[in-house]
């Protein structure tokens, strides 16, 4: 039988992208509650989220960095690693929406989406697990922040669903090639949540009454809901769970 202790992250250090605000401000602060150490990493300011993680007693350390360069995603990665000490776990959550009929999107509203949403996801799980594996006896954990439209089509966002599609695949993929070797790699698929992604939604009247109607849970998700649940893929309550997306979205997939 598990103890609370399975499901502590007192003395882990835990990156995570996108902290500045919305679904990476809410992993940050639970993180921070269950007594992990955030490494918040993201190119605005992350105030807020330093002063939300402070009130729940919680250590944060701010790292700016363009997540929309891939290689110096991977760059800045090692750069923390080696500047303030190895990282136990790894949150992928930053990510952009691009919003276009499909006949319309540009390609660089194409290629901005899938390089942040995941080619960076890609080379900074490659340089978390390439410094773990370099050591036989640390262990890591990798939460990937995927979406419902991992496994639906959506409207609008062709690049966006490609990416989180993208994101689940390579979820099990790197599972797969690293069960075995100490690394635990797992995600979460986030339903219809109130961030900044979502804003222009949830101002539509018919859009937000429509998605509202059908999610079984009768309102929108917090960040915290998020939060709480990447906390348990990062603690030692999960050590058997390889390769698992895990839908947080109020009941809309099973509708």
């Amino acid at each position: 039988m598990s103890d609370l202790s399975t499901f502590s992250l007192t003395g882990k250090r835990i990156l995570v992208t996108g902290a500045n605000t919305g679904i990476g401000q809410g992993i940050a602060v639970s993180v921070a509650r269950a007594g992990g150490l955030v490494i918040g990493v993201g190119r605005s300011a992350m105030d807020d989220t330093a002063g939300k993680v402070a009130a729940v007693g919680g250590s944060f350390e701010a790292v700016a960095a363009d997540l929309g360069d891939p290689a110096g995603a991977s760059e800045m990665l090692g750069r923390v690693w080696d500047e303030s000490g190895p990282l136990d776990g790894l949150v992928n959550n930053a990510g952009i929406i691009r919003r276009a009929d499909a006949v319309d999107l540009s390609e660089a509203d194409w290629d901005d989406v899938i390089d942040i949403n995941l080619k960076t996801v890609f080379r900074l799980c490659q340089g978390f697990a390439r410094r773990v594996l370099a050591e036989p006896e640390r262990r890591g954990k990798i939460v990937n922040i995927g979406s419902v439209l991992s496994f639906q089509g959506g409207i609008r966002v062709a690049s966006y669903t490609a990416s989180k599609h993208g994101v689940l695949g390579l979820t099990r993929l790197l599972a797969c090639e690293w069960a075995q070797k100490g690394i635990n790699v797992n995600g979460i698929a986030p339903g219809y949540i109130e961030t900044n992604n979502t804003e222009a939604l949830r101002a539509d009247p018919d859009r937000s009454a429509a998605i509202l109607g059908r999610i079984p849970a009768g309102r929108w998700g917090a960040p915290a809901d998020i939060g709480d649940a990447a906390v348990f893929l990062l603690a030692p309550a999960s050590d058997y769970m390889h390769g698992a997306v895990v839908p947080v979205d109020g009941g809309w997939l099973a509708r």
